[in-house]
């Protein structure tokens, strides 16, 4: 996607064998980066949400395997890696995934082509997730197109959360039929709700979509069943953290109301689903582990000051707690479908196995 009308990724290699990140935690007010080096760093910008957005996750935490290897290649030295990453975020599946593939690809590896090998299979992963979010984008696309041939007016989308270019090495999930689509001169139009407690909506996916110049606005999140009752809203699409079998699906909490909304007035609901984001082995949503964030994600706000400063400052009641889930699960029956890399199909296992037959 581009920045100030330059193409940019979320994460990038530097000739010096390290990786550079955008740092997600100082936006919309500041674009700035972040070197990584280490597998402690990788840890600590997923953690801290420097990166955030499942597929990217999976990418930053593929190079911290990389630089594991590098420092020592060895196999306990893999495994602290893989334990160490594989803690830092619960919710989301391609971690996991990442992981895995990381240790696959090194596991009876000799020690000294361990580092070369991981820098590979980490680029590889960074790859294919550039390909899998276009073409998510490319049969999001036919939806869209159809969408606005039937109504011959701009579409109204409304996402929740981030699911963008931000969330991925590039394209995103949710947005990718987006972009493709105003690139395609499809008139539309975005509903971007704010996704308290972090406002990844008003802080990451308005920022990006105001670099790309598509046309947006801001709602609080318990906005959209009010617009969705008066018409102004013609599909909604978000992305997923994690797909069970059953086409059950985790998202940013408060994706389970807006599938509530769009079901009770008629609005096509879809998940934006690469295929890392499915977990073939759980039956379905009761079993998707739901990450608690720390309170101070409720009871605090950064923004700018009248002065151009940036400060945090306590909104909530002195002395007040907080729960903070940071995930809800939307059942199957609420989705009209899923976007993924192979096509577009029902939120069910048979609609999943249709597209990936070979999990059956």
């Amino acid at each position: 996607m581009k920045i100030a009308g330059r193409p940019c990724r979320t994460i990038w290699t530097r000739p010096d064998e390290s990786v550079e990140v955008i740092d997600q935690t100082r936006l919309p007010h500041e674009f700035t980066t972040l070197v990584l080096r280490t597998p402690e760093d990788c840890a600590d910008a997923i953690r801290r949400m420097v990166v955030r957005g499942a597929p990217l996750i999976g990418a930053t935490a593929a190079y911290g395997v990389a630089f594991a290897m590098k420092r020592e290649p060895s196999s306990a030295a893999l495994i602290r890696a893989l334990d160490l990453l594989q803690a830092t975020r619960p919710t989301a599946v391609n971690l996991r995934w990442a992981l895995k593939r990381m240790h696959d690809a090194l596991h009876n590896r000799g020690h000294g082509d361990r580092f070369q090998i991981a820098w590979a299979e980490a680029a590889a992963i960074c790859e294919e997730d550039v390909e899998i979010c276009r073409m998510i984008g490319v049969h999001g696309l036919a939806l869209l197109r159809d969408l606005h041939a039937r109504k011959q007016r701009t579409l109204n989308v409304l996402t929740h959360c981030n699911a963008g270019w931000l969330a991925c090495v590039d394209w995103g999930t949710a947005t990718s039929p987006i972009y493709q689509a105003h690139d395609a001169g499809i008139p539309l139009h975005v509903w971007v709700d704010e996704t308290r407690p972090r406002n990844q909506g008003a802080s990451l996916t308005a920022f990006e979509l105001g670099a790309h110049g598509v046309a947006h606005t801001i709602v609080a999140d318990n906005a959209g069943g009010h617009l969705m009752q008066a018409g102004r809203v013609d599909v909604c699409i978000v992305g997923v953290d994690r797909v069970t079998r059953n086409g059950d699906f985790a998202n940013k909490i408060g994706t389970y109301l807006k599938a509530l909304a769009a079901v009770d007035n008629g609005v096509p609901f879809y998940g934006a689903v690469p295929s890392p984001s499915i977990d073939w082995t759980l039956k379905d949503g009761s079993t998707i582990p739901i990450e608690e964030r720390s309170a101070d994600e409720i009871l605090k706000m950064t923004g700018r000051l009248a002065g151009g400063g940036v400060a945090t400052v306590e909104i909530a009641a002195p002395g007040s707690p907080a729960a903070n889930p940071g995930f809800d699960v939307t059942p199957a029956r609420l989705a009209t479908g899923f976007i993924t890399e192979r096509g577009v199909c029902p939120a069910s296992e048979a609609g999943l196995l249709g597209l990936f037959p070979e999990r059956k």
